[in-house]
């Protein structure tokens, strides 16, 4: 009978320690009864999107429209004649960012093909022709990443080439090319819809000054005029990176 009893006892000790969630509770009128604990619910695990990283070098084209203003010096009163251009633009731009947290920093140069065309006359009758071929820019960048959104700025240096001619009045035609040295400022949106690929939208300013641009002519020995461009670009980009 002792030996039954320690059995009994020993089954119960062997139990209690081997599932844990067993518990006796008491019941109504004194007796006892077996319970269970809830199992402990699973841990909580915190879960964070992915954020997107801009660092890497990219490569990209763009389409666009570009407006332009010219003002030649009449050299016989001296009055400004002022051409406005406007034309479509595209070609494409290499890069590369650098993410710090939520500042991004780079790098940017870009080449267009343009269609800047514009003429007038002078005082006297000359027409004045000028077309402005292509631009190029070298910029920094900088700007705030809202995970895939970029909202840049940018500023550097900027080229510019145009030929300009002169039909005078006694019939003869002179032109000349020159490429243009300038600045550049401007700012723009980026978003990154996959996880190489993004798409942008800029505005550009370009400003040359003044240079001046002689003419050899056969009704007079040379045309000489101070002639200034600015150029204002808006364009739609695409570009593909390099990296993570």
């Amino acid at each position: 009978m002792k030996t039954k009893l320690l059995a009994v006892l020993l089954l119960a000790g062997t139990s209690l320690f081997a599932a844990p969630h067993v518990f006796v509770g008491v019941g109504i009128g004194g007796g006892y009864y077996p319970g269970y604990y809830a199992p402990p619910p699973p841990p909580l695990v915190a879960y964070a999107p992915p954020v997107y990283n801009w660092s890497g070098f990219y490569v990209g084209g763009n389409l666009g429209a570009g407006f332009a203003d010219s003002s030649w010096t009449d050299p016989f009163t001296g009055a400004h004649n002022t051409f406005n251009k406007t034309g479509f633009i595209g070609g494409g731009q290499v890069g590369a960012n650098w993410q710090i947290n939520t500042l991004v920093l780079g790098i940017e140069g870009d080449f267009d093909w343009t269609g800047l065309k514009g003429s007038g006359h002078d005082s006297v009758g000359n027409t004045i022709n000028t077309n402005t071929q292509w631009t190029s820019t070298v910029t920094g960048r900088a700007g705030v990443a809202f995970d895939r959104l970029l909202v840049y700025g940018k500023g550097g240096v900027a080229f510019a080439h145009d030929n300009d001619s002169l039909n005078d009045i006694f019939g003869s035609t002179a032109s000349a090319s020159a490429t243009r040295t300038g600045w550049t400022a401007g700012a723009g949106l980026e978003y990154a819809f996959a996880p190489n690929w993004s798409a942008k939208i800029e505005y550009d300013y370009l400003g040359f000054g003044s240079e001046t641009l002689n003419l050899p002519t056969a009704g007079f020995s040379t045309y000489s005029s101070n002639a200034s461009l600015n150029v204002q670009e808006v364009k739609a980009g695409i570009n593909f990176k390099f990296g993570p």
